[in-house]
């Protein structure tokens, strides 16, 4: 992943033709099982017939015609999709050529333009020590350029106070009403105690936690001596990686930290995706869509063909989703 270009413009042209032209063959067809609209509008009035939905009779015209009638809806496809972006300065880091910011606004450019691309609506909630701009939902490929100009354009801070997700989620809580599909795109490097809040967003929405990190922070190289440097406090400490027993000490911790935060996802009902500095994007956004696609099949009742159930486990342990929902058939 190269530099981000300065001009929004030239950073979107660049990706539609890299990555969104690539995407539009895969999702054709799929688009609308991938992004489901959450209204309902009323179509028609017909008679009761047997297995109807008795949740749908209407009662008034039931009562009036002394026959039983049941209400029909068309499904509202419009999605609006909201970017929850935590931009503390622990987003500046990067072992690869790429920083997680910069992953970050990648993603949200290929993201926003897939759903304007087919009229939905986007719009983000920015967060740097609190939550301080909000881009409110638009249409059409003008938002994603706003949206990629307010990225590029703010303020670096190199030191910040530390990143409280719990209080970034009750903020977003009191802007996004309306039942909506929610990316929340952080590195998750918090104080603790989101979970229960971002648990309370899931019941509203539809939410996808996507988890920015580097390969750098779960397991550290044999470099010798050098000095690292908190993000977001500025605190500095000289350290020993030619140490074996600190390597492996640091990489227990990390790995410890991985299934803290993997069982926080679980316990809050969110889908998960983890992209890392050195992940391919396209490849990044077909898990996404194969995510999705799972989750549809699940919750209408389908089941995983035998000769996947290992594999769909496992992205079902990434995502955040308990292994015992997916149910295994032969062929």
């Amino acid at each position: 992943m190269s530099g981000l270009p300065r001009d929004p413009d030239a950073l979107l042209r660049r990706l539609e033709w890299t990555v969104i032209r690539r995407l539009d063959g895969v999702l054709f067809g799929d688009y609308r099982t991938l992004f489901r609209g959450f209204g309902l509008d009323l179509a028609d009035l017909r008679e009761y017939q047997f297995h109807d939905d008795v949740r749908h009779i209407d009662w008034n015209v039931t009562a009036r015609l002394q026959t039983p009638y049941v209400r029909e809806y068309h499904e509202d496809r419009d999605v609006t999709a909201w970017f929850l972006l935590d931009l503390s300065p622990s987003l500046d880091f990067g072992s690869q050529e790429a920083t997680k910011r910069m992953l970050s606004s990648e993603f949200v450019a290929i993201l926003a333009r897939l759903l304007t691309r087919h009229g939905n609506r986007v719009g983000a909630l920015l967060y740097g020590e609190r939550m301080d701009e909000v881009l409110q939902p638009r249409a059409g490929r003008r938002q994603v350029l706003h949206l990629l100009h307010r990225l590029q354009t703010r303020p670096q801070r190199s030191t910040s106070a530390p990143t409280n997700l719990g209080a970034f989620l009750r903020s977003a809580m009191q802007i996004v009403r309306r039942r909506s599909l929610v990316f929340l795109v952080s590195d998750f490097v918090s104080t603790p105690g989101w979970g229960p809040v971002l648990a309370h967003l899931a019941q509203r929405h539809e939410v996808v936690a996507v988890r920015l990190y580097d390969p750098l922070e779960a397991e550290l190289p044999d470099l010798g001596m050098f000095m690292v440097q908190d993000a977001e406090s500025g605190e500095q400490l000289f350290i020993d990686t030619h140490d074996l027993g600190f390597r492996r000490r640091f990489a227990a911790a990390a790995e410890r930290h991985e299934r803290a935060l993997r069982a926080e996802f679980r316990s809050s009902g969110v889908d998960a995706l983890e992209l890392a500095t050195d992940d391919d994007l396209f490849d990044a956004v077909l898990r996404f869509v194969e995510m999705r696609r799972l989750r549809s099949r699940l919750s209408t009742g389908g089941a995983v063909p035998a000769h996947l159930a290992a594999r769909v486990a496992a992205q079902a342990e990434v995502s955040g989703k308990a292994g015992p929902n997916l149910r295994a058939v032969t062929p």
